[in-house]
């Protein structure tokens, strides 16, 4: 059985791949594309915070509330950048079709 924290780890493979042709493809918003990349930040952020969480108090982060939602403000912030950018993205394509 493969443990959560392999998963996870192997996760990062294909969302690498993702990004890179994402990247490539020069077709992404810009601001979209950024919000992708921070998904990658909310990763770099949470892992530690995790690992705090366990050797400071002994339990995961999802039992740590304000370890939790600090992570999760950097997930929210990637959301809203992908929003942003696809809605930009669109209201400029509306104005460019008339």
């Amino acid at each position: 059985m493969i443990s959560k924290e392999t998963l996870f780890a192997l996760s990062l493979f294909p969302y690498l791949g993702f990004l890179w042709f994402l990247t490539r493809s020069r077709q992404m918003p810009r601001l979209a594309l950024i919000g992708f990349y921070m998904t990658l930040v909310f990763v770099g952020v949470t892992i530690p915070a995790g690992i705090y969480a366990k050797v400071a108090y002994g339990e995961s982060l999802a039992n740590v509330d304000w370890l939790h939602g600090g992570a999760e403000v950097f997930l929210t912030l990637s959301n809203i950048l992908i929003v942003l950018g696809f809605r930009q993205a669109i209201l400029q394509s509306r104005q460019e079709s008339r």
